[in-house]
């Protein structure tokens, strides 16, 4: 345990735990100077992808209901497999749109499913309409021959890209490989505008209707944009080691200590997640800041690569990483311990240092108590495993090369080498 000097140093450094974007000033100005020069971060988005169809939504929740609500429009059937390990808002915008959801579950030691499982699984229900694969971690999701198993049951894929802009499959970015994609903007998640996200039609025959579906449904909403720019400008003053401990921290130990690792991780979600349209100004906001994704990309990366080469001599974990051939954007790298307990001692040896160690998710999907009835408790065991074994490493652009070491450090010691 660390002394009290300590602590107190650390209430005053506290770093981020995944490697979002700070918002310069700078960004700010521009963004009020072209807030009505058109949805110039959607082009930024469309050039990089080169999708036939790219829009700015309020939240990347809103992204993947209204892809849900333009699918009841493409086909009749009205359930979605979805990985076992993948965020609770995932299950609340399927449900909302009148979908059911059937799991697959992940890998044993990656957050990948099989393939031929899965394709049995779109054989045994004719009421499947999509598959959704998850690009967990920045890491691209392994799921080759995906899209062809499952042509001849005429099944969409949906990629959830939420924490992987800027990863590349085989040569081609994700978000470009499924029929349709959502990507996240929420504070954290690399370039942010705060709370937004990203939605993407990769079929031009689609794009008609799926802006359609977005003018029906993400309606202007002052009240609630306007707080977002306000939430906007606190995150620009906020986001940063010495005052992160006070908005992020202090809140994570407050519902930690009361027993309520849902409020800690703040994953308390609900089925009434706001959808409306983004504000010009933080459209501009974002794409005043997207110069910068490709230096922070390789800048985690070099970070993922110095955790990667540290632990490397480590027998009881396994570190999730990218493919031959694949890019990873690592906006945090994910540990997994070969026992549970080794989970519980890391998190305690990392308690109170400050370095932005945390979790993916608390539970696996099955086993939120507010997803009962919408999330049904099967095919989850790896899931499962992964949430009680698994730790995360920040990349964040604030993290220094002493801090990773202290880092490997601790799991040494943790790990007991």
């Amino acid at each position: 345990m660390g002394s009290l000097s300590e602590t107190v140093m650390n209430i005053f450094r506290n770093i981020p735990p995944t490697a979002g974007l700070p918002v310069f000033t700078r960004e700010l100005f521009a963004a009020y100077r072209y807030r009505h020069a058109g949805d110039l971060l959607a082009q930024d988005f469309q050039r990089y992808l080169g999708a036939p169809f790219t829009a700015i939504t309020c939240s990347g929740t809103s992204a993947l209901y209204i892809i849900c609500e333009t699918l009841k429009e493409l086909s009749p059937k009205r359930t979605i497999l979805v990985p076992s390990f993948i965020c609770p808002l995932v299950a609340f915008a399927i449900r909302r749109a009148g979908f059911f959801i059937e799991l697959y579950d992940i890998g044993p030691f990656d957050f990948n499913g099989d393939v031929g499982k899965v394709a049995a699984a779109c054989a045994a229900n004719p009421d499947v309409a999509a598959v959704l694969v998850n690009h967990l971690g920045g890491i691209p999701a392994s799921m080759p021959g995906l899209k062809k198993a499952i042509r001849e049951f005429g099944i969409f894929v949906i990629e959830d890209c939420a924490q992987s802009f800027g990863a590349v499959r085989r040569g081609r970015p994700v978000g470009t490989l499924g029929d349709f994609s959502f990507f996240s903007l929420a504070a954290g998640k690399g370039l942010t505008i705060y709370e937004g996200g990203m939605l993407v039609a990769n079929t031009s025959a689609h794009a008609g209707l799926v802006e359609t579906k977005m003018l029906q449904h993400a309606r202007p909403d002052k009240k609630i944009e306007t707080q977002r720019i306000i939430e906007l400008l606190g995150y620009a003053l906020f986001y940063r080691p010495l005052l992160f401990w006070f908005i992020f921290t202090l809140p994570e130990l407050y519902w930690t200590r009361r027993g309520n690792d849902i409020k800690a991780l703040r994953e308390d979600f609900s089925l009434d997640f706001p959808v409306h349209a983004v504000s010009g100004f933080r459209k501009a906001a974002g794409h005043a800041a997207f110069p910068r994704i490709a230096d922070a990309i390789g800048s985690q990366r070099s970070k993922a690569a110095y955790y990667i080469d540290g632990l490397s001599s480590l027998r009881d974990i396994t570190v999730m990483q990218e493919q031959a051939q694949d890019t990873a954007t690592y906006p945090y790298v994910t540990v997994l311990f070969d026992r549970p307990e080794q989970k519980i001692k890391a998190l305690r040896a990392f308690a109170g240092a400050g370095l932005g160690v945390s979790q993916i998710y608390a539970r696996a999907l099955a086993d939120y108590g507010y997803l009962r009835g919408i999330v049904p408790n099967s095919n989850s065991a790896s899931a499962r495993r992964l949430a009680a074994r698994a730790i995360t490493l920040s990349t964040s652009p604030f993290l220094k090369k002493n801090d990773i070491e202290k880092c490997i450090k601790i799991m040494h010691t943790v790990c007991g080498d």
